[in-house]
């Protein structure tokens, strides 16, 4: 009677394309933002007249994106997750994974709140009526986005770095960059969807970094080989 063989189990490793994701997160969420930007007024006191069929349709386009930059950075924190292996420490871990994981909830509030102003606007008939339910949703919108989604970006940052310079997995001046930005992030008051800009492109150059080095790691095995 023969033995049933062993199975053997291999370790599952990321594959080294996903680190796109952190690109792709880069381009759907900035042009997401630039989309909503170019749409809203600069005051919260403005009056609905901006509110017309081109602005309509370019958010629409925007809350449209969101998602997927959503599913993108999803990977991306996966990736740079698995960049630390069994070097990985779980306080700061878990850390990153929480605020990460909040910041995108808070994305995904906001863009929600701003997709119900435009259907709001459309149902609503009374011009005063209107004018007071846009300016409140367009207040919360500001607040969740520019204030909690972006702190939470920075705890992201800042247990990130910190586990960067103990590990020495990336550069120590991504680590200290990593820091500046989550100050930015944690002590900014404006309300202006520009700043939310600094934060996808940190993700860029994280990612890009990320893809170098898989590709020298790449040429490099079978060099040494």
């Amino acid at each position: 009677m023969t033995e049933p063989a062993a199975i053997v189990r291999r370790p599952l490793n990321s594959p080294r394309a996903a680190a796109l994701a952190g690109v792709l997160f880069a381009v759907l969420f900035t042009t997401s933002l630039v989309l909503l930007r170019s749409s809203f007024p600069d005051g919260l006191t403005a009056t609905i007249g901006w509110l017309d069929e081109g602005a309509t349709a370019r958010i629409t386009v925007a809350l449209g994106i969101v998602p997927f930059a959503g599913i993108a950075f999803l990977w991306f924190m996966g990736v740079v997750r698995d960049g630390f292996k069994d070097a990985e420490d779980q306080l700061f871990s878990s850390v990153f994974i929480g605020s990460g994981l909040l910041f995108l909830a808070m994305v995904f509030v906001s863009s929600a709140l701003a997709g119900g102003i435009i259907a709001a606007a459309q149902i609503i008939t009374n011009a005063d009526d209107r004018s007071v339910v846009v300016s409140f949703g367009r207040a919360i919108m500001l607040q969740v986005s520019n204030v909690y989604a972006l702190r939470m970006a920075g705890v992201l940052l800042i247990s990130l770095g910190t586990m960067w310079l103990r590990t020495g997995v990336m550069p120590r001046w991504l680590a200290f960059v990593t820091y500046a930005v989550a100050l930015v992030l944690l002590v900014v008051t404006t309300l202006s969807l520009w700043v939310t800009l600094i934060f996808p492109a940190w993700v860029l150059v994280v990612s890009l970094l990320i893809l170098v080095q898989n590709y020298r790691r790449t040429h490099e095995q079978p060099a040494a080989a």
